[in-house]
């Protein structure tokens, strides 16, 4: 299947003048960069199939979410490892060679962090992550650890040809509630100009410690959270040149269906 990048550099952190030197500047480039592969409204529109394997993608970065070919599950990549929370809740850690139709990735470099935090719900945990976002026209890289009272977590089961729209299959997701369990939750905060490409706002998926639950997160209570934030200013995307790809109406506006997925 055939690809290509689309690069938005939304900072230039070095050019080669005296006083810089190149090479370290493209190293900090690299790491301050979110890699995305394919759309948010084409996998809305049930675009599922795999474009980019984990081996790929783990080049990219080493903390992120996104899913897997056939939308078999929800993908966490946390310390450089890529796991799958499977429709039943539970989690494995994947392979290399398997695929994704969507995902973003960085590589985590921490810039600010807040330690012995507690929410009493997801709403809470949002609004200390706004106080978070300097700017809001960047990309936000998290990574929450704590002791979760209570998180509930969806996943989807993998789907087969013609596939249906995203919408139709999360009406009937499975969703889980786990209790006083340790974990970490991984994701992005997108700015409002993405809104087709990414999600805008927070979206955040679940692990447990022990690495057996996890999902899309959907509400969770944390206590003694520590939260590591990464400003990332550059974005790179990767789309399929395949002709389905091609046929796909990716210009309209879809945000009431992505609410209701992501709620």
């Amino acid at each position: 299947m055939k690809r290509f990048s689309v690069i938005l550099s939304l900072l230039i952190l070095c050019m080669p003048v005296s006083g810089c030197n190149v090479d370290e500047a493209q190293n900090t480039v690299d790491n301050e960069v979110l890699y995305q592969v394919s759309t948010i409204n084409a996998l809305l529109d049930g675009a599922y199939d795999g474009q980019v394997s984990i081996a790929e993608l783990q080049d990219r970065g080493d903390l992120g979410i996104g899913t897997f070919a056939t939308l078999d599950g929800e993908m966490i990549v946390l310390d450089g490892n890529t796991y799958k929370a499977r429709y039943d809740g539970s989690v494995e850690k994947v392979d290399d060679l398997q695929k994704t139709p969507f995902a973003a990735v960085t590589f985590f470099d921490e810039d600010e962090r807040v330690e012995n935090a507690e929410f009493a719900d997801y709403e809470s945990l949002q609004k200390t992550l706004d106080g978070l976002i300097e700017n809001s026209n960047l990309f936000y890289a998290f990574k929450i650890t704590g002791d979760f009272p209570y998180v509930k977590v969806r996943s989807v089961p993998p789907q087969q040809k013609p596939y249906p729209p995203l919408a139709e299959v999360t009406k009937n997701q499975p969703t889980f509630e786990f209790e006083n369990v340790k974990g970490t939750l991984v994701g992005f905060w997108c700015p409002a100009f993405v809104n087709g490409i990414n999600v805008p706002g927070y979206h955040l998926h679940f692990i447990s410690e022990d690495e057996t639950m996890g999902g899309h997160l959907l509400e969770s209570r944390i206590k003694n959270a520590t939260i590591l934030v990464d400003q990332t200013p550059s974005f790179q995307m990767t789309l399929s040149e395949d002709s389905e790809f091609g046929k796909l109406r990716l210009d309209e506006d879809k945000t009431e269906e992505l609410e209701k997925v992501e709620k």
